[in-house]
């Protein structure tokens, strides 16, 4: 039961107004409180930074949302969200690989093993140092390959600093699986398993509904869950790791969060000293990572059996 409160606890925390939905206290609804006007209380406590850097709870009514709330059109998902810069840390010290990020984002983009959009992987700096575990995703550069080699503009940078896809217009050329350094990219070759769980299991506004992983033909990857951005949530990668691996945020804003934890982002990166992957090549990743130091977990070889269809 307390493993099952933490979680909802997690899920409900991202409606704070830090991330990407824009949420944020107003001085209005101060204002009403004072003069009498107040919205009805829910009931429902949020967690908001002030400006001072401080995290506090409020009552949900106190918060508005700016962002849509629905579903993004196709001109929205090709702009991105006005005055974000969304930003990913992911703490080494903390994977333990037990996969359950990968998992959720299968789940948020209906895609089925081996196609994963995270992959962790074993690492180790030298002979005689510890292996330690290294989740990928997109990195979502700011001087991303991938884009300047596509013929039909299908995959494109967002001004929210998102590298998306638009599946309808990809024509499976593979130019930018070839021209990304990170092998970030997975082709879809219409598998049967695939195609019978996308008929039982059809997208609608709460997942896949920007890279559309179930296109035949087309390439996909990881999108950070822009519809959840939007609603100022935070992706399933996020909030599925048990150990708060992840970190998602808004670089404008100087924050990210697991969901439990928050941290001023220019701060958590110098204190951790913080690096990007391959930063020679010039991609300019929007991931960062904190290294492995003073560990949560022994490390421990993966297990053979994580679901995975050969």
């Amino acid at each position: 039961m307390k493993e099952e409160n933490e979680q909802n606890s997690r899920r409900k925390f991202l409606k704070f107004g830090l991330l990407a939905g824009g949420a944020t206290l107003t001085a209005l609804g101060l204002q009403q409180n004072i003069l009498g006007e107040a919205k009805a209380t829910t009931g429902e406590k949020v967690k908001v930074m002030t400006a001072d850097g401080k995290l506090v709870e409020v009552d949900s009514a106190l918060v508005n949302h700016h962002a849509a709330d629905t579903h993004l059109t196709q001109d929205q998902i090709r702009q991105g969200i006005e005055g974000r810069r969304f930003v990913m840390v992911i703490d080494l010290a903390r994977c333990a690989n037990e996969r359950k990020c990968i998992e959720g984002c299968q789940k948020m983009h209906n895609t089925l093993p081996p196609i994963e959009y995270i992959k962790v992987k074993r690492m180790q700096d030298a002979e005689l140092t510890a292996p330690y575990w290294f989740p990928q995703p997109c990195y979502h550069c700011d001087n991303p390959p991938c884009t300047k080699v596509c013929p039909v503009d299908a995959t494109f940078k967002r001004t929210d600093g998102i590298v998306a896809i638009d599946s309808d217009r990809c024509i499976g050329c593979k130019f930018c699986m070839a021209a990304c350094p990170y092998s970030a990219r997975s082709f879809n070759f219409g598998r049967p398993q695939q195609e019978a769980y996308d008929k039982k299991n059809p997208c609608d506004d709460d997942h896949c509904c920007t890279t559309k992983a179930s296109t035949v033909g087309t390439v996909s990857k990881c999108d950070f869950c822009p519809e959840h951005a939007a609603k100022g949530e935070l992706p399933k990668c996020v909030t599925e790791c048990p150990n708060g691996t992840i970190f998602f945020g808004d670089e404008n804003e100087d924050t990210v969060s697991n969901g439990e934890e928050t941290f001023r982002l220019s701060e958590l990166l110098k204190s951790r000293a913080a690096y990007r992957q391959f930063e020679e090549l010039g991609t300019k990743p929007r991931v960062y990572y904190l290294p492995p130091v003073e560990r949560q977990f022994p490390f421990e070889e993966a297990k053979e059996a994580h679901n995975r269809e050969e």
